[in-house]
């Protein structure tokens, strides 16, 4: 039995940066995650060692415990010793389903190494792949856990030989990985070694675990633990070989201290002054320095309010300290630190650097926030999502009077999860909601319904992108009181630029002199580069090309206002414009400021884009999946031709053991009921996730009904708008 830990001894080691570990546990779905979190939490004496592997612990929330999948991250604050010396190990427990990928991205901000989860039987799967490339792209340090060893055991009946082969296998797979995406400094550094200790391999399930320098010291063979399971001993495993000495003795020996990582990541995830106040005190993670914090995930307590947890690189933060919300240009004031204990927030006081603190009172916070003690610092590079929102629904409440109600639960979802999009349509009055696929929304309606609100929703629709093929313009508009001109033109952004852009190494925030030096070595002219005025949601861009307009700056604001919704609603079907460069080429602005407030210069600079993204060939993208198939060999035409129906294709087929992997493409909009057909079509023998993979443009046979069909859902005039409806 372990020893139960108090806060007090858990605060202990927090002030000591050098015995700190902060590490996420991320993965494929199903793999074994939250499985494994429960032994470690069970070693740290926060959950009953007879319930680790079933309770589920660290999925809290009902429909965690029900679906039996991770929702929202988790973190919890753990005890370890290791050769008699204690470690405080602050761990975020992830999902795996692709559409909680969000929650992925914001816990990697907070952590420094990361253990990967893999199912033996499965092997290195498309959402290993994912998780692993955002978190070296975060510069967090992998390690690796082969789960699931039982099943080699009990159901493959596998030797000696060919586990090895199949660990072998892994291992040369996920090293892979780390040669294609990792930092090149690190490349080498951390690619896995089973000789090093950087690899375990165990079944969490069954609660054991072992490295190889662990096996050699206990004298153990892979044959032996065969026999044991044929014996139906694996309980005995478990006694000799604890799953959580293993991982947790891994984290220590491997993922890096904070006061370590942070001399790396920072300058990596922060594009201020490295040699600033600021910059130094986050690079020697200070306790003594000021404030920096990312608050990477937000709740929304009923009795507290918002929660803001995230990662600590400096300072140490206190209850009743004020502090400055970057990002939302606000102050608000710390009325609790928090340190939680599985899903209990203890409160501390304080907390010093390199910790992952809950703070409450920050009710202006939201995820990605930087929260600082002093003003003016240089925000954290925006967190990049791997999807974005492409399923929508209209929902709205079955009893009117619970319609204020209803606002507020949304509003309170996006607010703990920025990848699901609230939006009020204006023309119908709908309410929309929009997330990265259908169980997205799905989980978002049982909170909504775990909330007492009884709704009415629509069936879900896919969410398309507008863009333009060439270039458009210049052409010139008027403000609707013909006093203000504004002369505007559009062209397609270049791949390199829509790719930095959706990568986040291009951003709105960032210093202007490194933007336009990466916006030149693009091929941008000096101009335009040092120029940029807005960079919309949608990966739109927009640049002041005038000189010597006459005040201009009076009304760039409402320019920028202009272009922001403008992108966020198209010309062809009010749908969000992606890849688009917007060039301000000229502009005549009355001298009256009666004449030319917002009323009159956001629509002449809608009205601008508009008439020249008609010039320009728009086109209508379409969201298209990556779709992973497991299925028998037998089933494998049966699967090709469900994908194939639905105006998708087979990109590979591979056989691995007794399963066969397909991975094919297809549009999102063709996905609404693919479960039921590819149940039917393989006798439910087909286990497959989608992904988001990329945007491409409608087929021109479908694209005129495509559009007359979004625009009939919006209640929009059945046309098109031509150009003589902006231009006189």
């Amino acid at each position: 039995m372990p020893k139960y830990k108090t806060t007090e001894e858990i605060l202990k080691i927090a002030n000591k940066r050098e015995y700190i570990r902060d590490m996420g546990i991320i993965a494929h779905v199903d793999h074994g995650k939250t499985t494994l979190s429960d032994s470690l939490l069970a070693a740290s004496g926060l959950l009953s060692p007879s319930m680790a592997g079933e309770a589920l612990a660290l999925d809290y929330l009902k429909i965690e415990q029900e679906r039996q999948f991770t929702y929202k991250a988790a973190n919890v604050s753990l005890y370890h010793e290791l050769n008699g010396t204690p470690y405080l190990i602050n761990m975020i427990d992830t999902p795996g389903h692709i559409d909680f990928t969000g929650f992925v991205t914001r816990s990697l901000r907070a952590i420094d190494g990361a253990v990967v989860v893999v199912d033996s039987v499965e092997e290195v799967m498309v959402q290993t792949e994912t998780v692993t490339r955002q978190a070296l792209e975060e510069y967090v340090r992998p390690i690796l856990f082969i789960n699931k060893v039982d099943r080699l055991i009990k159901e493959l009946k596998l030797s000696p030989q060919e586990i090895e082969s199949k660990f072998l296998r892994i291992i040369r797979d996920f090293n892979k990985l780390i040669d294609l995406y990792a930092p090149l400094e690190f490349k080498d550094a951390w690619k896995i070694n089973p000789f090093k200790g950087s690899v375990a391999f165990g079944a969490a399930k069954d609660k054991w675990g072992l490295t190889l320098d662990i096996a050699a010291k206990k004298g153990i063979k892979f044959n032996e633990i065969i026999s044991i399971y044929e014996k139906g001993e694996q309980a005995s495993l478990a006694q000799e070989f604890p799953v959580h000495e293993t991982v947790l003795s891994m984290v220590v020996n491997h993922v890096p201290p904070p006061i370590q990582a942070q001399k790396y990541r920072i300058p990596k995830i922060w594009h201020g002054d490295i040699d600033s106040e600021v910059g130094k005190a986050m690079m020697n993670c200070d306790p003594n320095g000021p404030i920096v914090m990312v608050a990477s995930h937000i709740r929304v307590d009923p009795q507290a309010g918002v929660v803001a947890t995230g990662r600590l690189f400096s300072g140490t933060v206190y209850s009743g300290q004020e502090v400055y919300l970057i990002g939302a240009k606000t102050k608000n004031r710390v009325q609790q630190v928090g340190l939680y204990m599985g899903p209990y927030r203890e409160v501390v006081g304080s907390l010093p650097s390199g910790n992952v603190p809950a703070l409450l009172g920050l009710s202006d916070a939201r995820a990605g926030e930087t929260i600082s003690s002093i003003s003016g610092v240089v925000p954290f590079e925006s967190i990049k999502y791997v999807s974005e929102p492409v399923v929508t629904i209209a929902i709205e409440p079955k009893h009117p009077k619970d319609l204020p109600a209803l606002v507020n639960e949304m509003r309170k979802l996006s607010i703990e999860d920025p990848n699901l999009r609230v939006h009020i349509n204006e023309q119908t009055g709908e309410y929309l909601l929009s997330g990265m696929g259908q169980l997205h929304l799905e989980v978002a309606l049982t909170f909504i319904k775990e909330a007492g609100l009884e709704v009415v929703t629509s069936n879900p629709v896919v969410i398309y992108r507008e863009s333009i093929l060439e270039k458009g313009g210049p052409i010139l508009v008027r403000s609707p009181n013909g006093h203000n001109k504004v002369s505007i033109e559009v062209q397609p952004l270049e791949l390199e630029v829509l790719q930095m852009l959706s990568r986040g190494e291009i951003t709105e925030f960032m210093d202007n002199k490194e933007r336009a030096k990466l916006l030149r070595d693009a091929g941008w002219s000096a101009d335009d580069a040092r120029n940029v005025w807005a960079i919309s949601e949608s990966l739109s861009i927009f640049v002041d090309a005038t000189k010597g307009v006459q005040r201009l700056e009076q009304v760039s604001g409402s320019m920028r206002m202009g272009f922001i919704e403008a992108m966020s609603e198209g010309v062809l079907a009010r749908e969000p414009v992606r890849g688009v460069k917007v060039r301000l080429v000229d502009a005549t602005i009355h001298e009256d400021p009666a004449h030319h407030g917002p009323g009159q210069i956001i629509p002449a600079i809608k009205r601008g884009i508009y008439a020249a993204m008609l010039l320009a060939k728009p086109v209508l993208l379409e969201p298209i999946l990556r779709i992973d198939v497991r299925i028998p060999v037998e089933q494998v035409g049966n699967v090709t031709r469900v994908i194939n129906q639905i105006r998708g294709k087979v990109v590979s087929v591979d056989q691995k053991g007794n399963m066969t992997y397909v991975i094919g493409e297809l549009p999102a909009a063709e996905s609404f009921g693919l479960s039921e057909t590819m149940r039917s079509a393989t006798g439910g023998r087909a286990f497959w996730d989608t992904s988001f993979l990329r945007w491409e443009p409608v087929p021109s046979s479908i694209v005129q009904n495509v559009v007359a069909e979004i625009r009939k859902r919006k209640g929009l005039p059945s046309e098109i708008p031509k150009l003589s409806d902006f231009i006189e």
